[in-house]
């Protein structure tokens, strides 16, 4: 598949001036780590509901990559092809991504909560040629839903299931357990594949206001020059254990658990499914020093650090993004699991973008952002494009060595100016110190626990119901997950009611993503509007403040 890229030879000779991109690819990476540390442990990996741990050394790590580049390239994956993967945390989704750097294909990471419609469509915009699979996760059987999909796939040649029987679709049987290095002279296929570092490397799919996904290309350049300066500012090194139970198919869980460690030489441990009591077990056994997470996930753990003594004491540093992190839940981290809490705010398109540094005073993962990172520049400005004042805000602008490189398919996206400044869709403000504070978005996306919520696509699919005449979503504060999802709604003549209830079993019926579904309905006799008949949201948002979501609105 061609992969257009928007790649300014400008912005290529000042970042390779500058230090932000060094021409690397990760697997260099994996190669010194398998020449220096062999046997140093590269991959723990844990699922949840079969309690089950397996670990691989360094070289272990790469002999299984080694099989599966070339198991790939043998089935006919040629440099540039797509290779998804709907994946939870595993070692196979990271011996994957190496593996496809290796002989030159894209990755292309699918959350396991999509279904039908949301992967049917990334799929096929992808063209991607080879899908890998969980054949049962979390109860839902995904190979019996990709099987029904096939017909609407013609650009999808093999579907690997992972865990099923030992048919023709088995990823073990046809990938792993074929010697297929001994059928190829891998070191020359390696070599003839090898990747620049402006080769596109990454496809993720991101929600925004177009009712349709947008997928971000990155390059090696690009990940890297946000690897690099992250850990640095963390103080992380080849010693640290690095814990992601964070999803790998998001940018967190791919950058700082999958990228990271292979970068620093050190070792990840992935968890499938966030379960905050079986964390807990598996921080006291493999003591590491280091996760990120949205907010949720630090609020569950120090709910129940005080259960579990000394069990937490490894963590040094937690990083939390996708909400702003309450001033308590900051004082508690300090004594309940021994942790500094950074905040950080990045994007699919950059990688973490800002972030608090570990020195700095814990009232500014409270009331801040961060600082750019090295590499990276932000810049708030007004409607005209003229920078603000500090302690104003205004509209959210990035640029620098981790943005993204265009929109697959979708170059008039991409929305990058001559000077190289990305509007971001976020408003902020920052200090006189340069630390920023996202105060609102301007895109038409609600964030329920760090997961962008496709508002206009769900909006379209609720305007299809006999009922529903006009509606809007928006996002009501919560606690624990940022924000959950609010849906207003005015009704056709002759109808008079609608319940919550009625409205999600119709939004399933449209094969609609459960972790997308709204929790709070309202009927009103009339959206508030503009003269012009647009609905003024933030009218509904000021609403939604005052929503209290009780277990019985909750899906």
């Amino acid at each position: 598949m061609t992969t257009k890229i928007n790649m300014q030879p400008e912005r290529r000779f000042a970042m390779l001036e500058s230090g932000a991109w060094s021409d690397n690819i990760i697997t260099d990476y994996l190669d010194q780590a398998v020449l220096t540390a062999p046997d140093s442990v590269a991959v723990i990996a844990y699922r949840v509901n079969e309690d089950e741990r397996q670990a691989f050394s360094y070289r272990e790590l790469d002999r299984l990559v080694t099989r599966m580049a070339a198991g790939l390239a043998g089935l006919g994956v040629a440099k540039s092809d797509v290779v998804s993967c709907q994946l939870p945390n595993g070692w196979q989704i990271t011996a994957l991504h190496l593996a496809c750097v290796r002989i030159g294909a894209i990755l292309n990471p699918l959350m396991p909560i999509f279904r039908e419609r949301e992967l049917a469509f990334m799929l096929g915009h992808a063209q991607s040629r080879v899908l890998v699979i969980p054949h049962h996760f979390r109860g839902f059987d995904y190979a019996a839903m990709v099987q029904g999909m096939r017909g609407e796939l013609p650009a999808l040649e093999h579907v690997l299931v992972i865990g099923g029987d030992h048919s023709a679709d088995s990823f073990e049987q046809v990938l792993m357990q074929r010697a297929w290095e001994e059928e190829t002279d891998t070191a020359a296929l390696f070599a003839d594949r090898r990747l620049g570092g402006d080769d596109v490397v990454q496809l993720l799919y991101t929600s925004g206001t177009t009712g349709e996904p947008k997928g971000v290309l990155h390059t090696s350049n690009t990940l890297l020059s946000n690897v690099r300066p992250y850990a640095e500012r963390l103080q992380l090194g080849s010693e640290d254990i690095v814990f992601m139970a964070s999803p790998i198919a998001h940018q967190t869980g791919f950058l700082y658990g999958l990228m990271m460690p292979i970068y620093l030489k050190s070792t990840t441990v992935l968890q499938d499914i966030w379960d905050a009591r079986f964390a807990v077990k598996v921080i006291e056994a493999e003591r590491p020093t280091f996760t990120m997470a949205s907010t949720p996930f630090l609020t569950d753990l120090i709910d129940i650090a005080p259960d579990h003594g000394e069990a937490l004491s490894s963590l040094r540093t937690f990083v939390a993004a996708g909400a702003p992190i309450p001033g308590a839940l900051v004082e508690k981290a300090g004594t309940a699991v021994n942790a500094k809490v950074i905040s950080a705010w990045g994007m699919t398109e950059s990688g973490a973008v800002t972030m608090t540094r570990p020195h700095d005073d814990a009232r500014c993962a409270i009331h801040t952002d961060g600082l750019s990172l090295p590499f990276m520049e932000v810049n708030i400005v007004d409607e005209d494009g003229l920078e603000v004042p500090r302690d104003t805000e205004g509209n959210l602008l990035v640029r620098g060595g981790s943005l993204f490189v265009g929109y697959l398919k979708r170059p008039e996206l991409y929305g990058v100016d001559d000077q190289g400044w990305f509007a971001t869709g976020d408003l902020a403000r920052m200090n006189e110190q340069g630390y920023i504070r996202i105060t609102g978005r301007t895109k038409d996306v609600v964030i329920r626990g760090g997961e962008n919520i496709p508002v206009v696509e769900i909006e379209n699919l609720l305007y299809k119901h006999p009922a529903i005449a006009a509606v809007a979503l928006v996002g009501c504060p919560d606690p624990r997950l940022g924000e959950r999802l609010c849906a207003y709604v005015t009704l056709h003549n002759g109808h008079t009611s609608l319940t919550l209830a009625e409205v999600v079993s119709f939004l399933l019926q449209q094969r609609l993503t459960k972790n997308y579904l709204p929790e709070y309905l309202e009927v009103l006799p009339a959206l508030p509007r503009t003269p012009s008949g647009k609905i003024q949201k933030f009218k509904l948002r000021e609403l939604a403040m005052d929503i209290r979501l009780d277990s019985a609105t909750r899906q």
